[in-house]
Parts: structure tokens; sequence; C-alpha cells
């Protein structure tokens, strides 16, 4: 009996022990969410950092317990220990959960990306998808990037991360997110952290199989519609999560990431992200979910007074809350306001809905390019002995824009071919600036609501970007004049400043008519033959019918100027010698395979009289890029009139096997150029034929075009030349041969000056001589390295040219290669390396005299003072040669040691 009471003692003790222990552990758990976000000061390296978190208030463990929470700047400095605070009940939630907020300031060193982290030793104990989650350290963080030019604050998160939910139901939460600058944001799931780079124990996701096996459920049929398994998401976009449905009554934690981008330079950067670590507390109840009605999304004016109802109803009839989280709120000017608020319980029975009232007057100051997102949540309010009271969340988007700008008037300067345009002083006066677009004939559109911007379809050509406070502008075609013979019709898009960005509506279209053709009109530059030595080319062009016969008798005379590439000055010369009677020239024995041609006309009376000279006309260059079992096409022409117009959209593609003739080619399709711009992908649809990886086929595109002009007949049409290529191509081009020389340092010393600021690298190479490795060559790509034995770092991409000038460098010394870029992509084997070296010189005087008489008064190197006498004449004897003395100039040092000793050897 004795031995059985001692046992029973002894158990009982280590019951007691045990019970001590797990109360100790239970007092030393509180973390249960939280969040970092971060506010820069006036774009400097200062910034505010704010913790909030909420926290489990049963446990006399505060927030910091004892200055013991860490939080890292991860910059070099200390770690800092926020002081320990008891924090503030959560209202919605029981006396268990409270809310800290602590915020403290910090200079970071300077720019960079940087994490900050909170580290505090506990969570609060029995969270099931999770290790010992009583053990378990909470860590959160946030992610920022400082740039001097990129100012940027982290985003704010508006609704709590503590949540109720019922199993069996669906449940959704969203974080009422929204970034401060403007950015775009987006979400994904993590996975809680206990420190950095370190993943909770044994983390599982809620929807997890073993949190619906533990209550009996059937796991396939757990969704709330029971017709499916339990799901787990987050929208991307939104940032709404859904769990559908919670098995396992308890406590969860989730965490997310919210990422920050913002457009530089038309791509999409990403700037940061922020953590939130949260917890859901699922409880095993008799409620049902309440339904939100929300309007569909909306873009609006700038200036648009927006006034919407919110409904929301409750299955079970209990009385609902709505509430509504966004940064329209407290936004300046102007903020929207959402009544009744605060938010309060309203009646569901007999038919009536609860209700709220959204109201906004926007203004100028709100457009953005991102829509405002506006979160709407309604809470029940359930009896008691029902369980936990359920929400419903939903997004409403709302993007304000830009009015579009409006036009005054558009006349022609006929004398001097330019356009002087008028239009309204723009309604915003926080607009950046105003684009003017320009076409050649008219296209008539009329955006459709929140489509902002100008349509690439529309075939408008950006010409220039004013000051939005500007409303005149006078469009001279970048001091060529307009084209004779042309329409042009303009519009107008204005910009906001960035981060929030945004833009206009395009404002209506507004037209000149035709520019007079007091000047010869090219009509056509097309490609007859396609070959490397034996090409040919027809030029085509109208009288200048618009010239004044009494001033100018005809018949008129002419001159054909041909040059090489798009922009008409390169190798500019005559084709012939003498004038032309007709208006049509074949130009022969060109290499129409690789060269764009780009054609001007001169016109002359009767008496050999200057009348003026047309615009210049490029041939069609069409482009090819293999792709895996299609090719792909792009062409390009620069010329006066329009290949975009309304009446002629239509480019036809032509194909044919590979060394295939002009005559050899077949129709296969055609483009509308006003939808897909100057491109096609060539899949093999033509007759139901795919194309063969190891087939090449050759392509030749027509382009139909006009000015515009009633006086011109249209279309106009120009074929491309013919190019080849292989679909799925994988075959490597030609490794490519450098071709330069070095640097005669003795040439250089003598002609450059003695102190020059920069220098200039030229490389040369030439094209392939083997046919293939020629027509496999698209471009080529630049790399360098600082010396000899050096990486080399890819420098300069898409070289279409045989040379390339590397220009103000600090010196000559720089390593070289290049690489061949094959049609589809492909790059060669780098060349072999060229190394250009400095021309070192330094040289002291041997005569040092500073007694006043101007001469030898200083001692230096040799240097562009010396090139001359320090009086000017030769009374310090004769005058060096000036070449000479240039050789001994000291160039290319970098430092000098300079010892001076006296006669004792001091």
């Amino acid at each position: 009996m004795g031995l059985r009471i001692r046992r029973f003692l002894i158990l009982a003790f280590l019951v007691i022990a045990g019970g001590i222990i797990s109360i100790q552990s239970a007092f030393a758990t509180h973390i249960r969410a939280g969040e970092i976000t971060v506010t820069r000061k006036s774009c400097t390296f200062d910034f505010i950092i704010t913790i909030a978190v909420y926290t489990n208030t049963s446990s006399p463990i505060k927030f910091s317990n004892n200055g013991s929470g860490e939080l890292n700047f991860h910059d070099g400095s200390p770690i800092f220990h926020p002081p320990e605070e008891i924090g503030n009940p959560v209202p919605g939630f029981g006396p268990q959960f409270g809310y800290v907020k602590y915020s403290t300031s910090h200079t970071f060193p300077g720019p960079g990306q940087y994490t900050i982290s909170y580290f505090e030793h506990n969570r609060n104990g029995g969270i099931l998808n999770m290790f010992n989650s009583i053990e378990t350290p909470f860590y959160i963080e946030t992610v920022i990037n400082i740039d001097p030019f990129l100012c940027d604050s982290s985003p704010r998160l508006l609704v709590p991360p503590i949540d109720q939910a019922c199993t069996g139901a669906a449940w959704y939460h969203n974080p009422g997110a929204y970034d401060p600058n403007g950015d775009s944001l987006s979400f994904e799931l993590t996975i809680p952290k206990q420190n950095v780079n370190q993943d909770v124990n044994a983390y599982r996701p809620p929807n997890t199989k073993e949190f619906y096996d533990d209550i009996s459920l059937n796991y396939g049929t757990s969704n709330e519609a029971q017709n499916g398994p339990p799901t787990f998401s987050i929208n991307p976009i939104t940032g709404t999560i859904i769990w559908d449905a919670p098995g396992a009554p308890g406590e969860y934690n989730i965490a997310f990431i919210i990422k920050e981008w913002r457009k530089v330079g038309g791509n999409w950067v990403q700037l940061g992200y922020v953590t939130r670590d949260m917890q859901i507390i699922v409880q095993d109840c008799q409620n049902k979910r309440p339904e939100l009605t929300v309007p569909p999304d909306i873009c609006v004016d700038a200036g648009t007074i927006i006034n919407q109802k919110i409904f929301g109803t409750d299955p079970n009839y209990d009385s609902v809350k709505i509430e509504a989280f966004s940064q329209v709120f407290s936004i300046t000017p102007s903020p929207a306001k959402f009544t009744p608020s605060p938010a309060v319980f309203q009646l569901t029975a007999n038919g009536v809905d609860a209700s709220g009232t959204f109201n906004w007057v926007t203004v100028c100051e709100h457009v953005k390019e991102q829509p405002y997102q506006v979160v709407f949540k309604i809470t029940d309010s359930p009896p008691k002995g029902n369980g936990a009271s359920l929400v419903q969340f939903k997004t409403w988007n709302i993007k304000v824009v830009g009015p579009a700008p409006i036009w005054e008037s558009a006349q022609v300067n006929p004398g001097q071919r330019k356009a002087n345009l008028k239009w309204k002083k723009y309604h915003c006066s926080n607009a950046m600036s105003v684009q003017i677009w320009r076409r050649i004939d008219s296209n008539p559109f009329v955006p459709p609501q929140c489509v902002t911007g100008m349509p690439d379809f529309l075939g408008y050509t950006l010409i220039d970007l004013v000051s939005a406070q500007d409303s005149t502008y006078t469009d001279t075609n970048a001091g060529a004049g307009l084209a004779q013979g042309a329409s042009y019709c303009y519009r107008l898009v204005a910009l906001f400043p960035l981060p929030e960005g945004g833009e206009s509506y395009v404002s209506q279209e507004i037209c000149l008519p035709p520019i007079l053709a007091n000047a010869p009109i090219v009509t056509n530059v097309t490609i007859d033959i396609t070959d490397q030595a034996n090409g040919r080319v027809t030029v085509k062009w109208r009288p200048p019918f618009d010239v004044s016969p009494i001033q100018f008798p005809p018949p008129y005379q002419y001159k054909v100027y041909r040059a090489e590439g798009f922009s008409g000055a390169i190798k500019l010369d005559t084709v012939y010698a003498g004038w032309r009677p007709d208006t049509v020239w074949v130009d022969t024995g060109l290499d129409t395979k690789e060269t764009v041609y780009n054609y001007r006309i001169v016109a002359y009376d009767n008496n050999h009289i200057l009348i003026d000279t047309s615009s210049t006309a490029s041939s069609v260059r069409l482009e090819l890029k293999p792709q895996l079992k299609e090719i792909e096409l792009n062409w390009n022409a620069v010329v006066p009139w329009s290949n975009h117009t309304l009446q002629n959209p239509l480019h036809l593609i032509f194909r044919g096997p590979a060394n295939s003739k002009e005559s050899d080619l077949t129709l296969i399709d055609s483009v509308d150029v006003n939808e897909k711009s100057f491109h096609y992908i060539d899949s093999g649809l033509f007759q139901g034929i795919k194309l063969k990886q190891t087939d090449t086929y050759c392509y030749r595109v027509l382009t139909r075009g006009g000015y515009g002009n009633p006086k011109i007949k249209q279309p106009l049409l120009n074929y491309s030349q013919i190019i080849c290529a292989q679909p799925n191509d994988t075959i490597r081009p030609c490794k490519p041969a450098l071709s330069i020389k070095a640097v005669d340092c003795k040439q250089y010393l003598l002609g450059a000056s003695c102190a020059p600021n920069t220098f200039s690298n030229t490389l040369t190479w030439n094209l392939p001589t083997n046919e293939t490795c020629r027509a496999e060559t698209k471009t080529f790509n630049i790399y360098i390295a600082g010396q000899v034995g050096s990486a080399f770092q890819l420098y300069a991409q898409n070289v279409k040219d045989t040379f390339f000038i590397d220009a103000n460098l600090p010196s000559f010394a720089r390593c070289y290669k290049i690489s061949a870029v094959s049609r589809s992509g492909i790059e060669s084997v780098l060349s072999e390396s060229f190394c250009f070296d400095n021309c070192p010189s330094y040289g002291l005087p041997n005569v040092f005299t500073p007694n006043g008489d101007k001469c030898n008064e200083l001692f230096s190197a040799f240097s562009e003072r010396y090139a001359v006498s320090e009086n000017g004449d030769d009374a310090c004897g004769p005058v060096q040669n000036a070449a000479e003395r240039k050789l001994l100039c000291a160039r290319f040092v970098n430092q000098v040691n300079f010892t001076v000793y006296n006669r004792w050897g001091k």
C-alpha cells in the first residue's frame, strides 16, 4: 500500500511539474501575426520603420519582452531592441487579442537593397499547421531598394492580419493593400519564417488532408459546395485569399508577400516587398457566410462624381456590418467617403438588405495608371452559441483617367511646309506633358471607355513631347519639312507624372489639307530582283503638279539621287550623269539582298532652273526571325507616304522554297497592318502544310500605301527583297574576324593635343564571304574587357554595321571581342580578342632657373606650356619645334612618385 502511495505521489509530482512547465511555456508565448512597413522621408536615406504585431494578451509576456525583440536593418548598424509595450485591444475580437504598433527612424548608409527584419522568440502556442509553435520564433521581413532617383515607400495594409473562420464555410480575406506612391502590387503565398531564410518547422498549408481526417471529414468533398477537395489560394492581382473550406477547428498561420512594381523606362521593375504573417482562428459553428454585392469595376474621367450603393445580405438573417478599406479615404485632395462610418450592424430580416454608400468627387490629382482598389468587408453577428462571425471580402476597382485634350486649329504654312497646331490649355494642371502624334491620311477613331493613350493600330507616330502648359506646336518634320503631296493628321495625349503615372484619352483627330506638291512626289521604291550584285530597284515619281507653270515652265527634267540605309545620308550620289525627262528610273547592279536603298528626286524646269527636291523614300526591308515550327516576319520602310492607310491596310505575304526567285513565290496570306502592324507569323496555315524544321523558306512582302491625297492614285505598291530562313534554326553563325590596326603612338603623339579629354577606339570587321555564313548573320554583339586577362562583358548588342566606334573613353586601354548573331537570335563563338593600348609618355626638362627672367621659371613635366616660349618669343633661346615638343608631353600617367634631394643628400 505504501509503495502504491509513493508511486502515486511520484506520478502526481511529474504531472504537476509537467503542468508547471506547460504553464511557463504558455506564459512565454504571445505573437500571433504582423508585418513591417517603411516610409521614406523626402527622397533621402532616412526612413520611418513601423512594426505592427498582434499578440496573445492572455500571456504576461509583452511585445519585445524586456527589450528582447530584434529589429535588424541589415546594413552593418547594430541590432535595435524596441522597448517593451503592452498594446491595445483589437476591436471585434476577444480579450485575448492585442495590437502593438511601434515606429522608429533609421538612416541607411546609401543606395542599395536592404532587408529589414523583426525577430522575437515565441509565437503563441497551439498553431496547428506548424510544429511546436510555442517554441517557434516569430520572424517577419520587408525588403526595400533605395535609389536616389526612385523615391519609394513600402505598401500599406489596411485590414488586420487576424481573422475568424467556420468549418465547412469558405473563408475570405483581403489585406486592403495599396501603395502610397502609386506603384503596382502583386501578391503571392509564402511560408511563415522563424529566422532569416528559415521556414517554421513542419509547415503545412491549411487545406492539408490531415486537418480534415482528424474530424472524420471526406477530404474529397470538403469544400463549401461539398463537390471537391478544399482549396487554398491567393489572387495575385487583388490579394484576396480564399480557403474553401476550413477543416479542423483551431489556429492556423499563413504568410504572403506583397511585391511592389514600378514601370521604369518602359519595363516593370520590382522595388521591394512586405511579408505579412497572419493568423486564422477556425471554429466549429452553425453559421453561414454573409454575401456582398458591389458594382462592376469602373473607369471615369477626372472630375466625375461617383455615388454607389453597396449591399449586403445574410442567409441566416443575422445583422451585418459593411466596412470599406482603401487609400481613397485618406487621399488628398478630395478623399472619398463611405457611410455609415464607423460601420454599424444593420438588420437583414424580412427581405431588407444592409447597405452602405460610397461617394467620391474625383479630381485631376487622382489620375493614376493603376486602378484604385476599394476593399469591402461584410461581417455578420450570429446569435450566441452559433459560433464565430463570418466575413466576405470583395474588391471594387476604380480607374481615374485624364480627359482628352481639345483641339482649336491646325494650319499649314505652304511656303515652309510647316504645320501650326493649336489646342486648348490642358484641363488638368498637374499633367506633366503632352504627346504629339502624327500620321498620313485620316483614321477616324473614338476611344472606348478606359482605353487611354494612343492605340498602336491607329498607325500614328509620336513626333514630340511638350510641356502640359504649352498649347501650340510647329511641326517641321524634324527640320526636313512636311512631305509634298501628303495629307497629315494629328492627335494629342496628356501624360501625368510618375510614379503614379497615367495618361489621358487620345484627342480627336485634326487633319491638314494636302501639302502643295511643288516638288516631285516619290510613289514607288520597289525591289524587282533580289541579288547581291545584280539586284534591281524601280523608282517612280509624280511631277510637281502644284508648281506654277509660269514660274517654272515645263517640260520638267529630273536628277535621281541614291543613298544607302534608311537615313538617306550614307553614300549619297547621283545614279547617272545628266537629267531624265521621264518619271521612272530602273536602278540596276545593286546589292538588294543586304542593303536598304534610299532615293530622292530633284526637279528642274525647261531652263534647268531648280524647282525643288522630293522627300526621301527607302526600299522595303524584310527581316525574318525563325522560331519553333514557325517564322516571324517584320518589315519596315521610311517613306513620305503612309503604309497604314485606312483604305488599303492589307499587306501581302509571299512564300516559296529555298533559292526562290520572284516568280517562284506564291501569295500565302495578307496582314491588316492597322491591327497587326508590320508583323506576321507564318506557322504553316497556308494550304494546311506545316513548316518543316529541316526546310528553308523564302519570303517577300508587298506593301500598300498612299498619301491621303485624291490627286495621287493609290494604293502605292512596293515589294521588299526576298529573304530566306529555316524554322527552329539552331545553326550557329560563323565566327567573325576583327580587322583592326593598333594605334600608331608616334603619329598619335605628334598629332594630338597634350591634354585630350576623351578617346575613342574604332573596330572593323567584314561580313563572311561564305554564302551560308553570310545568310545566317544578322547583327553583331560587342564584348569588352578592361585589360588583358580580364573577363569579357557584353557591351553593345544588335550592331548592324561592320564597324563600331567606342567613343568617350578615359583612355585607349580596352580589349574587344565580337560575335555574330543569327536571325534566330543564336550567337556565334566569340572572335579572337584585340586589345588597344595607351601611348604612355613622360619627360622632365633638364633646366630650372626660377630667377624672375621668365625663362625656365617652372619645373614640371613637359606639357602644352612647353610647346611655345614662356615669353612668346625666342628671348630664352630658339623655340623648339612644336610637334617635337608634343612628343615629350606627359600622357596616360596615373601617378608620379617624385623625390627631391638637397646637396647633402637629404
